[in-house]
């Protein structure tokens, strides 16, 4: 729409202003997502999962794990046989969330969540097997610094799934999508959130991200290879995909 140019433009990302937002917003934030997708979160989240290749016995970081829906696809996904799966996120309110689910679907042995800083990730080196962003790399200060701490926590050969909005590419589709996306959803959002900010702030949040192809450089420079950028959806959200050497 006019006055939004996808992708540009700049806005602030305090962590705590971020992380105050979204704990607003967690009792309402799968509600929403749902909804607003028209359900096509859910398969965004198993298509990340599955590019990860997981044989199972592995273990797996969810980075900006939210409530941890998309730690939850891949203990699903392997039918439980990974060996542990670690959510982090700095929004204690999503992460309480996120726990009582953990709890209900009796995966609390196996899957644990972490308060913690996407940009200084509390793990070891070459700790993990695989990791996963499900729409937060956006929401950091710092995205060239988080992909650095992935590289350093994934073992060698380890695989690395990130999923983020983006705009179509047909030109009919792509005006059609930012109306929705700059008029429609904000307003759906501001009504069941009741949070005057959080709704405006997600297409502001995607239209000032990183362009496809600089977001996959970002990851090269970071130390990534086999790096593919899977549009998903027309476009609407893209799914890229890396490995450690």
């Amino acid at each position: 729409m006019e006055g939004m140019t996808p992708h540009s433009g700049s806005i602030q990302k305090n962590a705590a202003r971020i992380a105050g937002m979204f704990d607003a917003i967690a009792p309402q934030y799968d509600l929403l997502n749902n909804l607003l997708s028209v359900g096509m979160d859910r398969r965004w989240r198993d298509k990340a999962v599955e590019v990860l290749q997981l044989a199972g016995d592995e273990t797996m970081l969810d980075l900006c794990t939210g409530t941890a829906d998309l730690a939850l696809t891949a203990v699903r996904r392997t039918e439980g046989s990974l060996k542990q799966v670690v959510g982090i996120d700095f929004a204690e309110g999503m992460l309480s969330l996120g726990q009582a689910k953990v709890r209900r679907n009796g995966h609390g042995d196996s899957l644990h969540l972490v308060r913690g800083d996407a940009s200084s990730i509390p793990l070891s080196t070459a700790s993990v097997d695989a990791a996963a962003i499900g729409f937060g790399i956006r929401n950091v200060e710092d995205p060239a610094a988080v992909c650095a701490e992935l590289r350093r926590v994934l073992h060698p050969g380890g695989r690395l799934a990130i999923l983020e909005f983006g705009f179509p590419s047909l030109p009919v589709l792509r005006h059609v999508y930012q109306w929705y996306f700059t008029r429609i959803l904000p307003s759906i959002g501001h009504l069941i959130s009741r949070h005057p900010e959080a709704y405006s702030y997600l297409p502001a949040s995607v239209s000032s991200f990183l362009v496809p192809e600089a977001f996959t450089g970002l990851l090269r420079r970071a130390g990534f290879d086999r790096i593919r950028d899977l549009p998903l959806s027309c476009g609407i959200v893209h799914l890229y995909i890396a490995v450690k050497p």
